[in-house]
Parts: structure tokens; C-alpha cells; sequence
């Protein structure tokens, strides 16, 4: 049909050779969940939702290898799969059966003119085939490192991973921390090495992994597409009516319902939900729009409570803690994949790109590590230069910290809030009756 096409423009055989034409595939169903995908869907075409945790150099694959006899010099064209597993494996014995190749207008061929493989000639010996770049074809390839979305993970288990293969234009255009949504195909490359009795299982055993035919980067929130209604329209039209005060008023009350109290921090809360909006100056400089807050003070006291309720209210949000953290796992770190070159792997404060990380036991970390995470904080960006990858990764994200006394350093934070008790205070009959209030069935 193609070929068609072109040449009913005016185009021939050779001019559609040379034609790159790549297809990107959406969709506006709801995608399936990464930890859904079993050995029902192989070799059919998947839709699903992830965030991008880690990319590899992009590299360059044949997608039609030319081949050359040493001996008779003859050429063969061999097509590439798509693909990881696509290898093309050459002919162990030469098929132009010893004939010395010419080539002109028709292709190639013999001495004689008469085409290759024709019987006669002598035996060119085994694997006589060399490639040739000069005249094969060859695609931009990239490895992408797909992890399913933190609200799709159940309690207790660990977060699924999926790699994914992209070629051609979608190369070097995400970044880690980007959530996507994907269309490809499942795929099974074959597995390698040895089982646990010593028996070679790489002829049974795959690890899939998706080969992309389409990637959407997500707009709106992690937890799915902004769509309202237009009763819900005329309501936000009807509250952002309502007098500033009682606006305000209202938005604090919602933070936290469940503490008593505490109005500046849920206002300070609030704040870092809705975020500012970030500038840019005349010199070029940017502004950061985000606002950081650190709830410091004695234990038991509702800091952990607020780290929680934000981590289930954003949108996108990283919950972690201080003293299970280190500067990598926070930042950015390089490891190696499994052709033995390096990838970028992003971290807590990359993957909350657009939203906030929640840090509890913030006291409790190492001061190398706390030192690691001040220019996310201050530039919202972070640099990475190891094992010869030097790149800025965004992490436009705001930062909510609890942590104990002795104090911390209170860099590159915007409100800082004291939680302390006061034995025999007025207030502790007023707080019971609000928190039994709160427990009772």
C-alpha cells in the first residue's frame, strides 16, 4: 500500500527504501496496571500507566545489515527485528556458491551476469560473511526503565518495574521522573544463564519487556485525568465567589480535619499544596514557585500525621524517611544495566518532579546526605556527573520535613514551625475530648 502511495507521487522502489516512516500509537482508554501483565498478554498490544525511573545512552541498531563474502565478495541484504531480540544471525555458508560478485543496476551478480546463488563456484569456506556499514540501515535505540505509579501499589509489596524498548523519534525525549503512559507490545527476550541445579534454562525461561509503538506524557495529576462535571464547575465557580476570608478559612479547616488545632501549620500546609508560580527574570534567572516547611518539635505531637495526610492529598507525592535514606536514593544515582553500560536512575526528590516529597526523621539523616538534597531544594534541579554522564535532571518539587529536637539546619526552608508540650496547659481537657471524639466508633 505504501508503495503504492509513493509512487503514485511520482516516487519509485528505491525512493521508498529510503522513506522513514514511524506510526506512534495512542489511546484514550483507561490503561491497565503494570503487575496485571501475565503470559496471556504476550505478543499482544498493552496500554499502560508508569513513571520513567531510569534511562540508558541511547545506542544504534541495524535495522537491515548488508553482508559481503570475503571470499567471492558477493552482498546480502538481511532484515533486523525490531526489538531486543532482534539479531540477525548470518548464513554459515556463503550463497552465491563461490561466484565473484559485480554489482550494477539490477543488483548484484556474478562474473557471467548471471545472478548470485547460481550453481558453480567454489566453496567460500565457514562464516565468510563480514557486515558492511557503509551500506546497511541503522535506528536510534534507547532502554527506559518503567516503574508502576506509588497509589497503584498495594500495601506491604514492592513496586513492579517493566523495561521498556524505544527506537527511532521517541529516543532521548523522556527523562527520568516523567510519568508516561504506554502502548507496545509484550514481548519475551530470552533469558540467560543457569539454573539452581546447573542446568542451562535460557531456552525456557524469558524476561518480557514492552516494545514501544506509542508513549504519552502525563499532564495532570498522578492519580488520573482532571475530568469535572458541570455541577462540579458550577461549584469551584460558586466557592472562589465566596469572600477571600472564607475561602481561606474553609481550606483550613480541610487540611488535617482530623488534628485539633493548629491553624498557622494547616495554613502553612495549604500553602504547600497549592504551591506559587514560578518566574522568570529579565537576566534569565528562574524563581522557584514552591514552598518548604519544616515541622520541628517534641514526639507525639501530629508532625508524622500531617507527612500523611499530604502523601495521600497530592497529587504527586514521595513519602520517605531520614534515616532510611541516603543522598542517591534522594537524588540520582548511576548503575549499570545489564549490556554493562551505565543508566540514569532518578530518585525520591526526580520522581516527585510537579509535586512534593514528604521527609519524616529528618534529624536522623547523615549531614552528607541532608547537604546532597540543598540545591533540589534551592535550584529544584540536580547534576549529575559520574561514570562519564554529566546532565541536570528537574525536581521542581516541594519539600515537607518533620524531625526532632536537637534542631536541624533550617536551610533553604520557608516556614519553620516549633510543635512543643506544655504539661498542665489549659488546652490538654479541649484536646482529649477532641481526639477521643475522633477514635470513637
Amino acid at each position: 500500500m505504501l508503495t503504492a502511495l509513493v509512487a503514485g507521487v511520482g516516487g519509485s522502489k528505491d525512493m521508498f527504501d529510503k522513506l522513514e516512516i514511524q506510526v506512534h500509537l495512542i489511546s484514550d482508554e483507561t490503561p491497565a496496571s503494570v503487575r496485571a501483565l501475565n503470559s496471556a498478554h504476550v505478543s499482544k498490544l498493552v496500554y499502560i500507566p508508569g513513571i520513567v525511573i531510569a534511562a540508558a545512552k541511547a545506542k544504534t541498531k541495524a535495522t537491515r545489515l548488508c553482508l559481503q563474502c570475503k571470499s567471492c565478495r558477493s552482498l546480502k541484504y538481511v532484515d533486523v527485528k525490531p526489538g531486543f531480540g532482534g539479531v540477525a544471525q548470518p548464513p554459515r555458508r556463503c550463497e552465491a556458491g563461490g561466484a565473484v560478485a559485480t554489482s550494477d543496476a539490477n543488483g548484484p551478480g556474478d562474473q557471467n551476469g548471471a545472478p548470485i546463488g547460481a550453481p558453480g563456484g567454489n566453496d567460500c569456506g565457514l562464516d565468510p560473511y563480514v557486515p558492511m556499514a557503509e551500506k546497511s540501515k541503522f535506528c536510534d535505540v534507547q532502554t527506559l526503565k518503567l516503574q508502576e505509579n506509588p497509589e497503584d501499589v498495594p500495601a506491604g509489596e514492592m513496586p513492579r518495574h517493566m523495561m521498556l524498548h524505544i527506537d527511532r523519534t521517541m529516543v532521548q525525549r523522556i527523562t527520568p521522573g516523567t510519568r508516561v503512559k504506554v502502548m507496545g507490545v509484550y514481548t519475551l527476550q530470552r533469558g540467560m544463564g543457569m539454573g539452581k541445579r546447573g542446568r542451562d534454562e535460557s531456552s525456557t525461561i524469558s524476561t518480557p519487556y514492552i516494545r514501544v509503538v506509542g508513549m504519552t506524557e502525563e499532564s495532570e495529576g498522578a492519580r488520573g485525568d482532571a475530568h469535572f462535571t458541570d455541577a462540579e464547575h458550577t461549584e469551584f465557580k460558586a466557592f472562589a465567589a465566596r469572600p477571600f476570608k472564607e475561602v481561606i478559612a474553609d481550606i483550613r479547616q480541610r487540611i488535617a480535619p482530623a488534628i485539633f488545632g493548629a491553624d498557622d501549620i494547616k495554613a502553612a500546609v495549604a500553602t504547600l499544596l497549592f504551591s506559587g508560580s514560578r518566574k522568570t527574570t529579565q537576566d534569565g534567572a528562574k524563581l522557584r514557585g514552591d514552598v518548604n516547611v519544616l515541622l520541628m518539635g517534641d514526639p507525639s505531637t501530629a508532625k508524622s500525621q500531617f507527612l500523611k495526610f499530604v502523601e495521600k492529598t497530592a497529587p504527586i507525592c514521595v513519602y520517605t524517611s531520614g534515616k532510611g535514606s541516603s543522598a542517591a536514593g534522594l537524588t540520582a544515582s548511576v548503575v549499570r544495566d545489564s549490556d554493562g553500560g551505565f543508566m540514569l536512575e532518578g530518585g525520591a526528590m526526580v520522581l516527585a518532579d510537579g509535586g512534593c516529597v514528604c521527609i519524616d526523621e529528618f534529624d536522623k539523616m547523615r549531614d552528607e546526605d541532608r547537604v546532597a538534597i540543598h540545591e533540589a531544594m534551592e535550584q529544584q534541579t540536580i547534576s549529575i556527573a559520574k561514570a562519564g554522564i554529566t546532565t541536570v535532571l528537574n525536581s521542581r518539587a516541594a519539600v515537607l520535613a518533620a524531625a526532632n529536637p536537637p534542631s536541624v539546619s533550617r536551610r533553604c526552608f520557608f516556614l519553620f514551625f516549633v510543635f512543643w508540650v506544655s504539661p498542665g496547659s489549659a488546652d490538654d481537657e479541649t484536646i482529649s475530648i477532641a481526639v477521643s471524639s475522633e477514635v470513637r466508633p
